[in-house]
């Protein structure tokens, strides 16, 4: 094995409810290229396996960062394919009695990652340490100000209804029979 050890990030979607034939033609269009350039790439194709393959790579570039520290930009993308998928088999119903075959496919969308040329790799963020000076203050002495209870904000007294101001309530409105009268 090589002394550099290189992380290879991959995230499949199964049972996508599309043609693999379809979905490879967008998935050639990405293969080699760096994330950015491929979200560029996936948002101005009018396929609908676009959205498809978009979601997968979105997926692998957050695998590549929550779990191998990876920046998402600094990625390639080293391989892209779609494997076929089980066929759901339906039948409709045609002339004189006879049934005509309906073949739902379906396939599975991989994209494997790769670090690129220039990869940078997110440090970890150390928990944030307090000066030793800072912490003797706080230990030693409470402040009185966190001690005391801060004293509740007056209520306003809520309006008045318009009968206990001395305005009269609005009489009803009249029906229309009763105005053309």
């Amino acid at each position: 094995m090589s002394a550099v050890e290189t992380h290879e990030v991959r995230a499949v979607a199964k049972w996508v409810r599309m043609s693999p034939r379809k979905a490879r033609l967008v998935a050639d269009h990405i293969r080699g290229r760096s994330v950015p350039e491929a979200r560029t790439v996936l948002a101005f194709t009018q396929r609908a396996a676009a959205r498809e393959v978009e979601k997968v790579l979105r997926s692998a570039v957050a695998n590549a960062e929550a779990n191998h520290g990876l920046l998402g930009d600094t990625l390639v993308i080293s391989e892209a394919y779609v494997d076929e998928g089980p066929v759901m088999k339906r039948w409709r119903a045609r002339a004189r009695g006879r049934v005509a075959r309906i073949k739902k496919p379906t396939c599975h969308i991989t994209v494997k990652l790769v670090p690129g040329p220039d990869t940078a790799r997110v440090p970890p963020t150390p928990p944030a340490a307090l000066p030793a000076e800072e912490k003797t203050e706080q230990t030693s002495e409470p402040k009185a100000a966190e001690a005391k209870p801060k004293p509740k904000a007056q209520t306003t007294p809520r309006a008045k209804s318009k009968t206990s101001t001395g305005e009269k309530p609005r009489a009803p409105r009249k029906k229309k029979e009763e105005a053309d009268s």
